[in-house]
């Protein structure tokens, strides 16, 4: 069966769309000649700075024919029901369409529409001009003169050529010549701009990677990622270090070069008097470098990696040199904010009423900055104030929540007035994405308390399901704090999540609760602290996300979970031993004869049976019944006790011991009975099972 190559090759393409680009292709393409009848083997895209490619295996040569009966009006409608029908069928009189009668509904038309397949190469070259010319770009532009022109081609940059094959193995491809402004599809490429910029004239994919490899392009993204990372573990070992590896930014830099050429640069040891976190940052934004340490240890080393796309004569020399003037500009700016962020601010007088306000002490740096971040009114968000009155919130809740977690208020409470701090130092300010980190730096410099300085850094987290949640108590409470107020803030203003839009990142926050408050063990009645059920029922919602995450049922889940359950401690204790029980003898001993009882007990409730307020000893007549009603009180008795103890196990091990008096009772007695008073009373006796297995979960919502 036939293959097909289709290339797009432009100027180049942001790293950071490539591999989405990339997927975007594959996709477009394939469903549409899927949708036009054709079938294939397999699909694989690829790409480079400046080519998307895709490689599609085992495509049909030719659709289908279809054959197609399109069952029109009687044979006596009216005339406009059957033009209608001729317009629908594309039929042009009614003596193209045949008549079929059937016994009951009488004669009507019946058009039979043929519709005879088609090449492939057809097919390729009808989709592929709306495929390019409606490509999901983020961004996109025109260029030249054809940019004047209403309705003009819009691309991510400049696109160059196309090239579009098709052919068998064993057989001579041909080029299916679509055109799209002015471009037309060929079998020609270019590969590396500077090593090889001469014309490669391809056949199919085999060739076409090979030719562009021999033209210093290596086609495979991850192949590319490869090469850089084991060079730069190479380069690295041989100068007795070894890299600092970051995925991130290794896919970034995999999208930078075509030929990937690893090379090493240096820079003064004095710059290493810097945070290490700096050093990362600066070198990996402004030069897309990697950093390097010594074998074995964890201060930076002051070698970097860098990667090029150009197979340099002087093995490198003037690109390593460029690349080493640039990092040491960036790491003399970092210095000077590094040195700046750990001195008086010029204006401290004006800072005295925000230090009073907050207890602060301006003999010190990390203190001058938060009075100064107060000072100067910066808004947090325009209807919920400013960050000072941000943090006054958050330090109002923290004061509560210490003495819930158990955390030293004091430490709590310096820890609050600092942790937004750094977000008026320079360092910051430069690289936001190190808040925190660099206030837990300033803090230390300054003396601060070891919880002080770790809750500074550590309230931010987590980030996301894979960040560590803090461990210290301080860091706990205050990182509760930060997000609560988050979250009650934002629901007050009803700016709540909608859909996927969540531009304040608040279902991250919900989850951050809730990691913290499993993972760490703390009991927090969420209702009572955000004092909104609409939030709790927001929190219920990612608790299930993150259960379930962890491989919960998400029948136990709702078995347990009920509406007004705000301590998601417990209830994760719950679901985890349920699922522990559910599956033993015991569990499915319970489940079955709850069942049994509660279903029934639903149905007499639907159809209004009366049943009664409670268990009459007098009306209970047989021996089944007596011993289910004394079964169900001891084991109530039990299971509660447990459930005092949070033993919810043992709770469920005492009422699955109602299965065998629940069994005898469906077998000696008829719950229906005659008498209503007796029949209210057995119905009471059922509804008495439910309420004790309901101190547990809600048996009703397990599956099974």
């Amino acid at each position: 069966m036939p293959d097909l190559l289709l290339e797009l090759r432009s100027e180049e393409i942001p790293a950071r769309m490539q591999r989405k680009a990339a997927g975007d292709l594959k996709k477009l393409v394939t469903d549409a000649l899927v949708e036009a009848g054709l079938s294939y083997e397999g699909a694989r895209e690829y790409w480079t700075p400046r080519r998307l490619t895709l490689d599609i295996r085992g495509l049909t040569a030719r659709s289908a024919d279809v054959r197609e009966e399109r069952k029109g009006p009687r044979t006596d409608a009216n005339e406009k029901a059957i033009e209608g029908f001729l317009r629908g069928a594309g039929l042009s009189s009614i003596a193209e369409a045949q008549v079929s009668s059937d016994p009951k509904k009488g004669d009507f038309y019946v058009a039979i529409i043929s519709k005879p397949g088609r090449a492939a190469e057809e097919i390729v070259a009808a989709v592929m001009p709306d495929i390019i010319r409606n490509f999901p770009w983020a961004k996109s532009m025109r260029w030249g003169k054809a940019s004047v022109k209403p309705g003009s081609l819009r691309w991510v940059r400049p696109l160059q050529s196309i090239v579009c094959t098709f052919g068998t193995e064993h057989e001579e491809t041909v080029v299916i010549p679509f055109e799209i402004d002015g471009i037309v599809a060929s079998n020609v490429t270019y590969g590396h701009r500077f090593h090889a910029p001469d014309a490669i004239t391809v056949k199919r994919f085999e060739d076409y990677a090979s030719s562009l490899e021999k033209a210093y392009v290596v086609l495979d993204a991850e192949r590319r990622k490869d090469i850089i990372l084991h060079d730069a573990r190479d380069v690295a070992f041989a100068n007795g270090l070894e890299l600092v590896e970051d995925e991130g930014l290794l896919e970034e830099v995999s999208g930078l070069v075509e030929w990937p050429q690893v090379l090493m640069g240096s820079f003064e040891e004095d710059y290493l008097s810097i945070p290490s976190e700096i050093i990362r940052l600066t070198i990996k934004t402004n030069q897309k470098c990697f950093v390097t340490r010594p074998q074995a240890g964890e201060a930076l080393s002051n070698r970097f990696i860098l990667v090029a796309n150009i197979q340099a004569t002087d093995g490198g020399k003037e690109i390593i040199h460029g690349n080493g003037k640039v990092v040491r500009a960036r790491l003399s700016d970092a210095l000077h904010f590094w040195k700046r962020d750990q001195g008086d601010l010029p204006d401290l007088e004006t800072l005295e009423a925000s230090a009073r306000k907050f207890g602060l002490d301006l003999k010190k740096p990390l203190d001058q900055r938060m009075a100064k971040l107060d000072a100067l009114n910066v808004t947090f968000h325009a209807k919920l104030g400013s960050q000072g009155e941000r943090v006054a919130r958050i330090r109002a809740l923290a004061a509560d929540l210490a003495k819930i977690t158990g955390a030293d208020a004091a430490l709590v409470d310096r820890a609050v007035v600092l942790a937004k701090a750094d977000l008026r130092t320079e360092a910051v300010g430069e690289f936001p994405e190190l808040q925190g980190v660099m206030g837990r730096k300033y803090a230390s410099l300054q003396g601060e308390n070891a919880s002080v300085a770790t809750a500074i850094e550590d309230h931010y987290k987590p980030q996301g399901p894979s960040d560590r949640v803090p461990e210290d108590k301080v860091a706990i409470t205050v990182a509760l704090a930060d997000k609560l107020d988050t979250l009650v803030g934002f629901w007050a203003i009803d700016e709540k999540p909608t859909g996927s839009k969540d531009p304040y990142a608040l279902r991250r926050a919900a989850l951050g609760v809730v990691r913290i408050l499993l993972e760490s063990g703390v009991r927090l009645p969420l209702l009572a602290t955000t004092k909104d059920a609409d939030l709790l029922a927001f929190f219920h919602d990612r608790l299930k996300v993150y259960l379930r995450d962890l491989g919960a049922r998400h029948d136990l889940i709702d078995a347990v979970l009920t509406p007004e359950a705000d301590d998601l401690l417990m209830v994760a204790r719950r679901v985890e031993a349920l699922t522990a029980f559910i599956t033993s003898e015991d569990g499915k001993n319970l489940l079955a004869g709850t069942k049994r009882a509660t279903q029934l007990l639903a149905a007499e409730e639907k159809k209004g049976t009366v049943v009664a307020d409670g268990v009459s000893d007098a009306l209970l007549k047989l021996d089944a019944e007596k011993d289910l009603f004394a079964a169900v009180k001891a084991a109530s008795a039990e299971a509660s006790d447990a459930i005092a103890k949070e033993d919810f196990r043992s709770a469920m091990a005492a009422l699955s011991k109602l299965r065998a008096p629940v069994d005898r009772f469906f077998e000696d007695v008829l719950v229906n009975d005659e008498d209503a008073a007796i029949r209210a009373n057995r119905l009471a006796l059922l509804r008495l099972i439910r309420e004790a297995t309901g101190t547990v979960a809600d048996f009703s919502k397990i599956a099974g």
